[in-house]
């Protein structure tokens, strides 16, 4: 059964209003402002087909960085599709073969790993934050703030 899938497309540099008109002849495309990244849905079998067949539609039309799937699947995950060039390709694939794994789970570890570095990192320098903040105020006084300043950031649930 074919179902319909949103994809994000990211681009390299902003693409040109001629481009946009060329590839909008094969792709119905919605664009952002500065127009770097669009949106499009793609009929397909599974979301990693609807992104393959993205690209070969879009090969050569606009310059594509990134295709990805815009809603996560049941696990939470986002498909990608990236084309590295070449020399990046080799590489992986050397990577991958020395780590006895295909070159799609290498890379998509290393993504992964790359993602939780980067999110423990910001953890800590929270943490770091919060504990300066702790030595200057009581718990309860930056509870207190932290809780009336998220309360300011979230959309009412009780709007009139």
């Amino acid at each position: 059964m074919r179902r319909h899938y949103a994809i994000e497309v990211t681009l390299t540099r902003p693409a040109s209003l001629r481009e946009l008109h060329r590839a909008r002849q094969r792709v119905a495309l919605a664009e952002n402002a500065d127009r770097t990244r669009l949106m499009t849905v793609q009929r397909a079998k599974s979301p990693g087909s609807a992104l393959h067949r993205m690209r070969r539609r879009l090969d050569g039309q606009l310059p594509v960085d990134v295709l990805a799937t815009h809603y996560p699947d049941r696990c939470g995950r986002l498909l990608l599709n990236v084309d590295l060039g070449r020399t990046a390709t080799k590489a992986v694939r050397r990577a991958a073969a020395a780590n006895g794994q295909r070159p799609g789970d290498f890379l998509g570890r290393r993504l992964a790993q790359d993602v939780e570095c980067r999110q423990q990192e910001r953890h800590r320098r929270l943490a770091a934050h919060l504990e300066s903040l702790l030595h200057q105020h009581t718990p309860e006084e930056v509870l207190s703030c932290a809780a009336g300043l998220l309360s300011r950031r979230l959309p009412s649930a009780a709007a009139p």
